[in-house]
């Protein structure tokens, strides 16, 4: 699944020991456009932190996996963010980035002709 938006916050990277040895992950929370803006809580693990290297108000479109558990009769869903392309750097890089402005037709210009 795929996510779209702005990152609005970053809350403290987390870590530990585990069994499995040591581990570490940080929250991002992620702004879903629309008129109704939604909130995601994205989830990154281990090296994807400095990989993905977010920052505040950068425009992402993040691949994730959703999953929920249960423990202890309550659930929990985690959205754990697997890839991560920063949308405002390739926009500047793009070939059309440097493309001349399109013209626009009006009403008021009195032509009957369609722009296309």
């Amino acid at each position: 699944m795929e996510l779209s938006g702005k990152i609005v916050q970053i809350l403290p990277e987390q870590g530990g020991t585990s069994a499995k040895g040591n581990w570490r992950k940080r929250d991002y929370i992620l702004e879903l456009p629309g008129t109704y803006p939604k909130k995601v809580c994205l989830t990154v693990w281990g090296d994807q932190i400095d990989q993905f290297n977010m920052d505040m108000g950068d425009e992402v479109n993040a691949s994730v996996d959703i999953e929920s558990r249960e423990y202890n009769g309550r659930w929990y869903t985690d959205v754990k963010a697997w890839k991560v392309e920063k949308s405002n750097q390739s926009k500047s890089n793009s070939p059309m980035s440097n493309a001349p402005d399109v013209t626009t037709f009006s009403e008021e210009s009195g032509d009957d002709v369609l722009p296309f």
